[in-house]
């Protein structure tokens, strides 16, 4: 199989590049563990293309595994576009994997070409191995509700925005629920910027809910991940400076970056959305798309891609885990 290889930067958080693939350019991530080995899964395409823009339309799947989230080996690749006519024979976009009844479920996000991938739907593959994939024969499992969320409009937005589903459990009710990147039905245009939430018994069958956060900061709220730890729920999302909300510059709240923002909430669960401690979306890092992680000696670390290198050409590598610090209020920082 082949390496990824080990490249060093010194104009970012990281000291070293975990995951550079020399044909591939690789971006939006999600992990998994099984046993003693983490498995990432993440978007890829051809450097051969030369603009970065067109990543987005010649997309697919890939999968590397490693013991100590710095040295990869990459895996064959896991999903691509569907042939022509499904729901996703243009795009096989971001999601996340949960195991259940020892199967593998990875909900993903996937685009029509004939819609030219505007309008963003979730389906289900299945995997006993990680290794091999089977898309779900009724897919897509989960769509859009227009009663709480704004369908393609291009006046308000350049996308319909239901994608990147981050996947938990409610110990309490058995229930799971799906938490994705989705835009207010209401709002000024500028901020409808959701988490969206919907929820199933079987993950076949799923009722959509109300969002899980209050628009208002933000156009989109990109790659969520929803992690307990240390009794605390954090909620990271990235977003451009661009989709800061004419609002949110106004308050003054911090200087607009691209990258990695988290907010701590006090219910993912419930039916309300939910409130939050030091303000909503504090950045936490340049680095998109990041990811919180325990590590093999058991503490917390952070990753996340890398958009440009040091000349300023995009990058598409995955950083090395970078150490968080847990503060008394539960603010996080990384602390490389």
């Amino acid at each position: 199989m082949e390496r990824a290889s080990r490249v060093p930067r010194t104009n970012h958080e990281e000291s070293w590049v975990a995951l550079r693939i020399a044909d591939r350019w690789v971006w939006d991530f999600w992990l998994v563990e099984d046993g003693r080995d983490h498995h990432m899964f993440f978007l890829q395409a051809p450097r051969s293309l030369g603009d970065s823009e067109l990543r987005h339309w010649n997309v697919s799947i890939g999968h590397a595994v490693s013991a100590d989230l710095r040295s990869w080996e990459v895996l064959p690749d896991a999903l691509a576009p569907g042939p022509a006519g499904e729901w996703d024979d243009y795009t096989t976009w971001t999601g996340s994997i949960i195991r259940h009844n020892d199967v593998w479920h990875m909900f993903y996000t996937g685009g029509k070409r004939h819609e030219n991938g505007l309008i963003q739907r979730i389906g289900l593959a299945t995997s006993r191995d990680l290794i091999r994939w089977t898309k779900h024969s009724g897919n897509p499992l989960l769509v859009l509700d227009p009663r709480w969320y704004e369908p393609l409009d291009l006046n308000s937005w350049h996308d319909q925005a239901w994608r990147d589903p981050w996947l938990l459990r409610d110990a309490r009710t058995s229930e799971w629920h799906a938490f994705v990147t989705a835009r207010s039905a209401s709002g000024v245009a500028d901020g409808r910027g959701v988490i969206g939430r919907a929820r199933s018994i079987d993950l076949m069958e799923w009722e959509v809910l109300p969002p899980l956060t209050r628009p208002g900061d933000f156009g989109h709220l990109e790659v969520p991940q929803i992690v307990a730890a240390n009794g605390i729920y954090y909620l990271l999302f990235s977003v451009p400076a661009a989709h800061y909300s004419a609002r949110r510059r106004a308050a003054g709240i911090g200087q607009p970056l691209t990258g990695t923002h988290y907010a701590i909430l006090t219910d993912v669960f419930g039916e309300t959305p939910s409130g939050n401690r030091l303000g909503f979306g504090t950045p936490l890092s340049p680095l998109y798309g990041g990811k919180l992680v325990v590590d093999p000696q058991g503490d917390w670390c952070f990753l996340g891609w890398i958009e440009r290198d040091g000349s300023g050409a995009f990058a598409g590598e995955i950083s090395d885990p970078i150490p968080v610090q847990f503060g008394a209020s539960g603010a996080l920082t990384l602390t490389s």
